[in-house]
This record gives structure tokens, sequence and C-alpha cells, in this order.
């Protein structure tokens, strides 16, 4: 007879019936539990039955843990599931474009820039800077007197000349007047989606943006 190698079998998980039968017999299924509660039932001590809470108690810790671990897996399933949405809706955004909380702006040549203003209170007074990275004030853009709600502004890409400037990472701050004084206010920066990458190890998933930025899908306020 040919000598048996079991390490092909083993390689190719096909290990002997006596590995399979240990592998089965260290894992209690329900039916094994219920033959294990039947054989307790009858030898028991007759003189000291076991208590009908005990029993249910046994019977209800054999539940719980089922329970739980069918519960874990229909959590994973719903995670697996919600994820492939998310992944199918966010690859729809490839070339839309998007509203992101943001005071960057890149400006592409023959191109302006695009935001919204986001007013808590009405306003007397409107206005966006830009500034370049060494912080000069290229533009000024006046709104004027808004209401509340979101307002949207343009930069074309001139400065205060009205000569157009180079290409570029340029910032963008937003001020009103509300009573006696001026406060700040968030702009939200208009950004064209590239492509879309699938988060792993729990993180979420990204946008990659036609200016090489990248923002996470749910920092999207809007969808244009």
């Amino acid at each position: 007879m040919a000598n048996y190698d079991s390490t092909i079998t083993d390689g190719l998980g096909l290990g002997s019936s006596t590995n399979n039968i240990k592998k089965r017999s260290d894992q209690l299924g329900q039916d094994e539990f219920l033959k294990l509660m039947v054989t307790q039932l009858k030898n028991q001590d007759p003189f000291a039955p076991m208590e009908n809470g005990d029993f249910i108690s046994q019977m209800a810790q054999f539940s719980s843990v089922t329970g739980i671990a069918e519960l874990q897996q229909s959590f994973e399933q719903m995670a697996t599931s919600l994820q492939s949405n998310q992944a199918l809706q966010a690859s729809s955004l490839v070339g839309r474009t998007v509203l992101i909380p943001s005071k960057e702006a890149t400006l592409v040549d023959g191109e302006g820039v695009n935001g919204v203003v986001e007013l808590s209170e009405s306003s007397s007074s409107v206005g966006v800077t830009i500034t370049d990275s060494s912080g000069q004030v290229i533009r000024r853009l006046e709104l004027g007197t808004q209401s509340t709600g979101d307002i949207y502004f343009n930069w074309d890409g001139t400065d205060i000349d009205g000569k157009a400037v180079a290409e570029g990472q340029y910032f963008v701050n937003a001020d009103a007047k509300i009573g006696d004084g001026t406060v700040a206010l968030e702009t939200l920066m208009a950004a064209s989606v590239a492509s879309v990458t699938l988060g792993q190890g729990g993180q979420g998933l990204k946008l990659n943006l036609t200016d090489g930025n990248a923002v996470d899908f749910s920092s999207v306020r809007a969808i244009q």
C-alpha cells in the first residue's frame, strides 16, 4: 500500500475523518444542547431534582448566547449592505459638483470660484474677502444686504484692479454686519468630484476632488 501523506490533504482542507469529528465535537449546537439537558434530567438525583428555575436559567443562557451570535451576524450583514449602498451613492457623484465646508479655493485658469455663505441672521452688509497664501488681499466681494439663508457668490479670478491672477490656491473669508458688530461666517466651496475611494478599517468613503484634495463623503453639504 502506498504511504499516505496527510500534509497533502490537510493543505487542501481535506483532513482525516477523526479530525473532522473532533472539530464538530468542539461545537455545541442546539440539538446537542437539548440532548444534554434531557440526559441531565434523566440522571438527576430524585432526592434533589433540578429546580424549574435552574432549568429555565440554563435554557435562557443558551438562547442568549445564540441570540447574540445571530444578532452580531445580522449587524455585520447590515453594515456590509449599508457600505455597498453608500459606495453606490458616492460613485454617482463622480463628475458632479459638491459643496463642502472650506476656506480654501483652487483657481483654475479660465474658470471662476463659486461658493456659498451661510447666514444665520439677516445682515445689512455681507462681504467675502479673497487672499493669497501670504495673506495679501486680492479681491473684496461686497454682497450687500442679505436675508437669512444661503448666499451664493462667484469670484471671476481677477484682483482689485480687474486683472486676472495666477492659478493656484487662495483663501476665502466671509463676514457680515449683524447688530452692532461684525461676525465671521462659514463658507462652503464648490468642488468637482473626480473619483471615490472606499474606506477600510472602519473609515468612511472619501471623495477625491479634481483640485487634488480629498474630503469625507459625510462632509458634503449639498450636491449641485
